[in-house]
């Protein structure tokens, strides 16, 4: 038998395949449905999507000098859906008596087709605690600032926003969850 035609034959399967997929979309592929995950008879309905729960951990003030402080900031992510999610990055604004002191993100968005992975697969019902350590540089134009840190009486908040989608190739895509948190002094 000629080479050329298994060739020919195994491109041919591998398109049919592929054109399966693509234009039967949820039918053929989904794993976020109560059913088994593979060819989902088409009246099933969809398990409803549930936001990821963030919580603030704590801020905590590590280190305080002339020219720098050091600050740990810590959250619990928790998913409450029946399967994995992956949180692609967590972005926040870090607030001190109102002013906003610092901008962190932890994790980050691809930017590309081929990316380092830099996200975080979060399993159903296990809470996932993430940490960015903030370096604050005094430039001297919040002296008050410096003075709440080192006493301890520095009143903290935050805002931010969460970006997840489901582990799933067609379904579950990208979600926001929006968060607020205020931490007293002490």
């Amino acid at each position: 038998m000629n080479p050329k035609v298994f060739v020919v034959a195994a491109v041919a399967a591998l398109a049919a395949a592929l054109g399966v997929i693509a234009f039967a979309g949820q039918a053929v592929i989904d794993d976020v449905s109560g059913g088994a995950g593979f060819l989902q008879p088409p009246g099933s309905q969809p398990v409803p999507i549930e936001e990821v729960r963030v919580e603030l951990v704590g801020i905590t003030v590590e280190e305080v000098h002339e020219r720098a402080a050091t600050l740990d900031v810590r959250f619990e992510v928790t998913n409450p859906n029946a399967k994995s999610a992956i949180l692609q990055y967590l972005k926040y604004e870090l607030f001190e008596g109102g002013r906003r002191v610092h901008v962190g993100e932890i994790g980050s968005r691809p930017n590309a087709f081929v990316t380092e992975s830099n996200y975080f697969t979060l399993i159903a019902g296990q809470p996932t605690v993430l940490a960015d350590t903030v370096t604050l540089r005094n430039t001297g134009a919040m002296p008050d600032l410096w003075e709440a840190m080192a006493g301890g009486t520095a009143s903290w908040s935050l805002s931010g926003e969460a970006f997840f989608s489901l582990s799933s190739m067609t379904r579950g895509g990208e979600n926001t969850v929006e968060f607020e948190f205020e931490q007293p002094p002490g």
